[in-house]
């Protein structure tokens, strides 16, 4: 491992749908960090050689049959620990405390109060006395574990943190990855700074260097054929390979029928014209049309649409002497939802076209510099390869495009529609000034017809949804509160000026229970 993965922090996951978000946090600290589940391995978890390790909380309790457990030798490898919710508990079983289910649940915010001798964890924490921190548990330590003491309390857990300073292990029954804990990033922020001693080398400077020397490694002297969308994580990836090895980067980019309008050309002038970078053109819209013909299912239409493009990169390697890698833009996002690959324990949400669409057959090797950053992180580090603020900044695009944002079968007629009212939307969002404060937003065609009237007239056409969402880490998101004005005039200028659309309609679903994408 290079400098920037020196200090690394291992998170085992038990199953919480907060974990991500702690590997988010401690990110934002400037600290590599990965993901497994909690049934690794002792050997592997040495081999892995953490500068800390951060336990889950998780759905079950302790003391139930079958409830996850951990090697038991874990907390004598002489590594800092920070066990959070179920982790606490299970730390705190393990040293003897008792573990029982409490007389009154907690979930929400709840008032935690410092008390006992002072905590390296906590430094800074308690300055006005207490702190907002937020709950979810049913179960709470009552029997304290032996050599631990206790840190802090609320008002329905009298043992809401534990520490052993000596053993460098810590407890907490609350979630300070989570927005809604005050001060949590500060505490993730001490644990791993200053309780693990990491230096803070993953900035994004430092994982542009590191990525060009590892490029340069894995290619050596073959020719890399990258899949260029127009969207963030390819646009990244490519602008980074292309630093690193030159003129060995192919980009092929697939008009594939299921681009936002005018994308083709504005991705061409983008790399082509202005970044010098080879970019050949496909014209393949009715190859996906035809493929995507009677299909209605997401998980079929993802993997038809992935194996497709797969395809047209084999089929263009072979013009291109010595190609052997085909690069994408793969984030760490795509990996966990596309079945935790990280984790195993996930559940498959739904596979991207370039982690779970992959045909078996391929026989270019991947190349995905990107594989361990979350999006924030790729934004950051194509700021730090000089991409334009418009492109860096651009809103999330999926792999499969229009594809998963028609519902059901994807049809020319559809993608015509749906592009020319997501267009509408988009300018109207810049115009307003949403655009910015939005994190995604795009256009639906729901396959469905409602009755309307115009020019005195009965119509029956098609419904587009309108979704805009806010979020930090793509992992969790709320629906974007727009203004009623604004939603009217874009529904007005939709319903005007595009043929086939009489009823358009709001998404204020969040993430979770929905998910961002419609399919």
């Amino acid at each position: 491992m290079s400098d920037i993965h020196s200090d690394k922090i291992l998170i085992l996951d038990f199953g919480s749908q907060y974990t991500q978000l702690i590997a988010r946090r401690v990110r934002e600290c400037h600290v590599y960090c990965e993901l497994h589940p909690f049934d690794m391995a002792l050997g592997e978890i040495k081999a892995f050689q953490a500068t800390g390790i951060i336990l889950s909380g998780g759905p079950k309790s302790v003391y139930e049959d079958g409830a996850p457990v951990i090697e038991e030798e874990l907390f004598e490898l002489g590594i800092p620990v920070l066990g959070i919710c179920y982790g606490m508990q299970l730390m705190s079983r393990h040293f003897g405390g008792e573990v029982v289910p409490a007389g009154k649940r907690e979930y929400g915010h709840a008032e935690l109060v410092g008390q006992g001798s002072p905590s390296p964890l906590f430094d800074g924490f308690f300055s006005d006395g207490t702190s907002s921190v937020w709950m979810s548990h049913g179960d709470h330590v009552a029997t304290m574990p032996q050599g631990f003491a206790v840190v802090a309390k609320t008002a329905n857990a009298p043992v809401c943190a534990i520490q052993n300073v000596e053993r460098n292990l810590y407890g907490v029954q609350f979630h300070p990855e989570v927005n809604h804990t005050l001060k949590g990033e500060q505490l993730i922020n001490t644990f791993v700074r200053k309780v693990c001693d990491c230096s803070g080398q993953w900035i994004p400077g430092q994982i542009v260097k590191d990525a060009i020397v590892r490029i340069r490694e894995q290619v050596g002297n073959d020719q890399v054929i990258l899949g260029l969308s127009g969207g963030v994580d390819s646009s990244v990836a490519a602008a980074l390979i292309h630093r690193a090895i030159g003129e060995q980067l192919h980009c092929v980019f697939v008009d594939n029928g299921l681009l936002r309008l005018d994308e083709g050309d504005q991705v061409m002038a983008t790399f082509a014209s202005n970044m010098g970078v080879k970019v050949i053109r496909v014209n393949a819209q009715q190859r996906f049309y035809n493929a995507l013909s009677g299909i209605a299912d997401p998980e079929q239409k993802r993997k038809i649409i992935g194996n497709l493009f797969v395809d047209i990169f084999e089929e263009e390697s072979k013009q291109i002497p010595n190609a052997k890698w085909l690069a994408q833009g793969t984030i760490y996002p795509d990996v966990i939802e596309s079945a935790g690959a990280k984790t195993g324990k996930a559940h498959n949400i739904k596979s991207h076209h370039n982690v779970g669409g992959l045909p078996a057959y391929m026989t270019l090797k991947l190349l995905e510099p990107l594989r361990e950053l979350f999006k924030d992180e790729v934004r950051a580090i194509g700021e730090e390869l000089g991409l334009p603020h418009s492109m860096v900044w651009r809103h999330p695009f999926p792999g499969p495009g229009l594809g998963v944002r028609i519902l059901g079968e994807v049809k020319e007629e559809y993608c015509d529609i749906l592009r020319r009212a997501d267009a509408i939307y988009i300018d109207e969002l810049y115009e307003s000034g949403h655009y910015h404060k939005i994190s995604q937003a795009f256009a639906v065609f729901l396959p469905v017809k409602s009755v309307g009237v115009m020019g005195d007239g009965r119509t029956y056409e098609y419904v587009i949804a309108l979704r805009a969402v806010e979020t930090k880490d793509f992992m969790t998101a709320g629906w974007y509160p727009m203004p009623y004005e604004d939603l009217a005039r874009i529904s007005n200028r939709i319903i005007n000026e595009v043929k086939g659309i009489n009823r358009v309609t709001y998404d204020i679903s969040s993430k979770p229970p929905a998910t961002i994408e419609w399919e």
